[in-house]
C-alpha cells in the first residue's frame, strides 16, 4: 500500500472519529439541555412553595398577634380593616 494511501486512511479514521465525537458531544449537550430545563422547573416550584411558606407563616404570626392581645373590639376591628387594605394592594398588584 502506498504513503499516500496509508495517510489517507489515518485521515478517514480521524475523521470518522471525530464525527462519532461530535454526535457524542451533541447528545451530552442535548442531555444538559434537558437536565437544565427540568432544574429550572424545580427551581419555579420552590420558589412558588417558598412563597406560600411564608404567606401561611404571615398569617400565624398575624393569628398569634391578635390571639394573644387584650385589646377593645374597637382597636381589634381597626386592625383587622388596615390588613384588608394591605390584602386589597396586594390584590391590586396581583392584576397588573
Amino acid at each position: 500500500m502506498s504513503v499516500i494511501a496509508r495517510k489517507l486512511d489515518q485521515v478517514l479514521d480521524r475523521t470518522q472519529r471525530l464525527v462519532e465525537l461530535s454526535k457524542a458531544l451533541q447528545q451530552q449537550n442535548e442531555q444538559i439541555g434537558q437536565q437544565n430545563e427540568q432544574l429550572k422547573y424545580a427551581l419555579e416550584a420552590s420558589e412558588a412553595q417558598r412563597k406560600d411558606l411564608e404567606e401561611k407563616l404571615r398569617v400565624v404570626k398575624l393569628a398569634k398577634s391578635l390571639e394573644g392581645t387584650s385589646e377593645k373590639t374597637l382597636d381589634i376591628k381597626q386592625k383587622i380593616n388596615e390588613f384588608v387594605r394591605e390584602i386589597d394592594k396586594c390584590i391590586v398588584l396581583l392584576n397588573k
